[in-house]
């Protein structure tokens, strides 16, 4: 019911960036939160950051003041804003949403990922 598009991983330098973006399609009548969780190899999936409807951001504690979320709202759309990236952000990125579709269900989605490598 709900597809996720995610884009702009890749292989970057530590103090580098990189901006993710996950647009989000299908029967969606409104959406609460949009949000980016990572998983490393051999750790839990972590939440990363998340944007809420109005606006309310959340960031791990790891990444705060290095990562921004944003969301265009017209497009269904979040970003992740990377700066000043880290070997230790080198993970698998995940796009997660939560909506209420048109026939009124709450449902949360998952993208496929999008790997993030920091290397020199």
């Amino acid at each position: 019911q709900v597809q996720l598009v995610e884009s702009g991983g890749g292989l970057v330098q530590p103090g580098g960036s990189l901006r993710l973006s996950c647009a989000a399609s299908g029967s969606i009548s409104s959406i609460y939160s949009m949000g980016w969780y990572r998983q490393a190899p051999g750790k839990s999936r972590e939440l990363v950051a998340r944007i809420t409807s109005a606006g309310s951001t959340y960031y791990v504690d790891s990444v705060e003041g290095r990562f921004t979320i944003s969301r265009d709202n017209a497009k269904n759309t979040v970003y992740l804003q990377m700066n000043s990236l880290k070997p230790e952000d080198t993970a698998r990125y995940y796009c997660n949403v939560h909506v209420v579709t048109e026939d009124s269900t709450s449902l949360r989605s998952w993208g496929q990922g999008t790997q993030v490598t920091v290397s020199s």
